[in-house]
């Protein structure tokens, strides 16, 4: 059975998501369908010792081959475009510190996604994060979902100087998805790759 997005519970931040339907999918067969992930859900940080909680809802789609960049005159086949909304409930002193993001690319694998996206808007406590871009995979699977990030536990990186730092995130670079869903649902549409359009 295929599986539903489902709410978090009134005590969570929950946004509705919609994957994104292909225009006249079902009436045109032989069209490649595009990649999507989307849903919400929270993640505890089993490492942590005040367990903070993270929430994070996903609506993004593939649209291959729309943002054209020097050498890549038609984008790429990870393009993509969406939302990725972000609540982290610090334990510590109870406040909630919430951002959005503009998704800029997406690929898929069975079950699995890795995307990334630019922070456009964030509370006064995670300002420093607007223009930023971040990067976030999934993991839709029967044991239980998951979710990766890339800041916080992950992405240091050794400057010139020898100073650990944090490293600066490529289009769809991300970690393996290492935090458990403890509560919501995620859904992957699958999709490979499409092959560069030609010139007419």
């Amino acid at each position: 059975m295929r599986k539903t997005f489902r709410g978090l519970g009134a005590a969570a931040v929950v946004v509705a998501v919609a994957l994104v339907a292909v225009p006249g999918a079902s009436a045109t067969a032989h069209k490649p369908k595009t990649a999507g992930v989307g849903g919400a859900g929270e993640v505890r940080l089993t490492f942590a010792p005040d367990r903070d909680v993270r929430s994070f809802t996903f609506d993004a789609h593939a649209t291959p081959y729309t943002r054209p960049m020097p050498g890549a005159p038609h984008g790429l086949p990870t393009d993509a475009t969406g939302t990725v909304r972000v609540a982290h409930r610090l334990a510590a002193n109870g406040v909630t510190v919430r951002f959005a993001a503009r998704v800029d690319c997406l690929v898929t694998a069975a079950r699995t996604a890795t995307l990334t996206a630019v922070v456009t808007e964030a509370d006064p406590l995670a300002a420093d994060l607007v223009g930023r871009r971040l990067g976030f995979s999934v993991y839709d699977g029967p044991g239980g979902d998951r979710v990766g990030f890339s800041w916080a536990v992950v992405n240091a990186d050794q400057g010139p100087d020898g100073q650990w730092r944090e490293g600066t995130v490529g289009t769809c670079m991300a970690p393996a998805p290492f935090a458990p869903v403890t509560a919501g649902d995620y859904v992957v549409r699958h999709a490979e790759l499409a092959p560069p359009p030609t010139d007419d």
